[in-house]
C-alpha cells in the first residue's frame, strides 16, 4: 500500500527535487515465501545499476508472484523487460551472490529494533507501518527544517 500511494509522490517532491535521498535496506520477512528471492532479484539487478527499476517492477507486479511456489520465472521476465544482462543476472541469482548483502541489511535493521515492514527512518525518526503521503510530507518537512535544509 505504501509503495502504491506514497512512494511516487515522495520521489517526485523530495528525491527528484534534490531535497532528500532514499536508501533501501533489505528486510525480507521469512513468513513470505518469495521475499528473499525478490530481494535477490532486485539486488542482482542492482549489480547492473537497475535496482530501482527492478524494485518498482517487483512492487507493481507483487500480486502476480507473491503466492507462486516458484516466482523466479516472473522475476526473470521482469529483469529481461528492464534490459538487465540476463546471463550475469541469472548467475547472480542462482549463486545467491547478493545474499550476504541482504543478510547484512537485515541484521543491521534487527539491531536497530526493526521487526516488521514497512519501517522507515526519516532523519532521526523511525516510522512503522503504512502512513499516507500527507503524514510523510509532514515528517520530511519537519526533518528538513530541523536540519536547516528546507527549501
Amino acid at each position: 500500500m505504501w509503495h502504491d500511494s506514497t512512494y511516487g509522490p515522495l520521489i517526485r517532491d523530495y528525491v527528484a527535487a534534490g531535497k532528500a535521498r532514499i536508501a533501501y535496506l533489505n528486510y525480507p520477512l521469512s513468513q513470505h515465501q518469495n521475499a528473499m528471492p525478490a530481494a535477490e532479484a532486485a539486488m542482482c539487478a542492482s549489480a547492473q545499476g537497475k535496482f530501482w527499476p527492478m524494485h518498482d517492477s517487483l512492487f507493481a507486479s507483487q500480486e502476480h508472484w507473491e503466492n507462486l511456489p516458484n516466482a523466479m520465472p516472473a522475476f526473470d521476465s521482469l529483469a529481461a523487460r528492464l534490459g538487465v544482462a540476463m546471463p550475469a543476472w541469472r548467475d547472480c541469482v542462482a549463486r545467491h551472490l547478493t545474499r550476504p548483502l541482504i543478510d547484512a541489511d537485515a541484521g543491521r535493521l534487527r539491531s536497530s529494533g526493526v521487526r516488521s515492514t514497512p519501517t522507515f527512518f526519516v532523519g532521526d525518526q523511525r516510522l512503522e507501518g503504512f502512513q499516507p503521503y500527507s503524514f510523510f510530507r509532514q515528517v520530511v518537512e519537519a526533518q528538513l527544517a530541523k536540519a536547516g535544509t528546507s527549501r
